[in-house]
């Protein structure tokens, strides 16, 4: 689903946490509204990704089929503020609790490891010798184990984790 933060009857964001929750689709933002509340607050609710309506057209071709395999995209300008919030937070530590790893099996912390760095399921599948196809499947699980509803999150956890 294309979403705009922006809507006569509800916003962006609320739609996404519907639309997201109920398991209907993915949901990649794009708006011309390039705030960190609406950056924060779709990333809260479980967006794919989040791109601006300046981005070249065959750039979103591109990432609604990255969206498609599960990937995440976000609009290189928001990449960097992202960094930087992050890189903001304080060290002393983290309000994710390393217990819920527990519930995962040795090859999705590799595969959620992977995602905190960023990597695609092709990328995954090349590093830890899996067909992509496995690699989809791990990550649907531990999604599920963690209560995640995407990679994003779960790319979010593991850096606060560590992992």
């Amino acid at each position: 689903v294309l979403m705009d933060v922006q809507m006569p009857r509800l916003d962006g964001v609320s739609a996404t946490r519907q639309v997201v929750g109920e398991g209907l689709a993915d949901v990649l933002v794009l708006t011309t509204f390039d705030l960190d509340e609406y950056v924060f607050g779709a990333l809260r609710a479980g967006v794919a990704g989040f791109l601006l309506k300046n981005t070249e057209a065959k750039d979103l071709i591109t990432a609604v089929h990255a969206v498609a395999r599960g990937e995440g995209i976000v609009a290189p300008a928001v990449t960097r503020r992202l960094i930087a919030e992050f890189a903001a937070r304080p060290v002393r530590g983290t309000s994710a609790d390393p217990a819920v790893l527990d519930t995962l099996t040795r090859r999705e912390r590799e595969v959620l490891s992977c995602l905190g760095e960023g990597l695609s399921n092709a990328a995954i599948a090349g590093r830890l010798d899996m067909a992509e196809a496995t690699v989809k499947t791990h990550v649907s699980r531990l999604l599920g184990k963690l209560e995640l509803r995407s990679r994003v999150q779960a790319a979010v956890l593991a850096q606060e984790l560590g992992v």
